[in-house]
């Protein structure tokens, strides 16, 4: 395996691992917000699709085949998007009120777009 594969499937498990951790704190309602737990807004939970497409994306970097190195491409590229959507939606200010977010939210992008370069620049065997 690939050093990028390696670099692409730690990335995708710093992802999974972003999705329990705080990403955001209400500090005057005593409210605080991971990807897995959105009680108190309308949020919902979107580490759970974060998680659900980082393990695609694990075991596709595991699988070496042209086609399934494309769809990889998409996956992390809809990871990449995923995460700045969360990143956007759980650091923005609503009715006077502005959340603090916590670094698991940047890590959690951060940790995206390695793993969106590392799909960039993994090699591809031929079949």
């Amino acid at each position: 395996m690939s050093r990028t594969g390696i670099i692409g499937i730690l990335a995708a498990l710093l992802v999974i691992v972003c999705a329990f951790l705080p990403w955001s704190v209400i500090e005057s309602r005593h409210l605080m917000f991971t990807g897995m737990n959105g009680t108190g807004s309308s949020y919902g939970e979107p580490g759970k699709l974060s998680i659900i497409l980082s393990v695609l994306a694990i075991i596709i970097f595991l699988v070496k085949n042209k086609w399934v190195s494309r769809i990889n491409l998409f996956i992390v590229g809809f990871l990449l998007a995923w995460t700045f959507r969360n990143m956007i939606l759980y650091s923005r200010c609503e009715i006077g009120e502005c959340p603090s977010p916590g670094v698991a939210l940047y890590v959690s992008l951060g940790a995206a777009l390695v793993a969106f370069v590392c799909v960039l620049f993994t090699k591809e065997r031929k079949a």
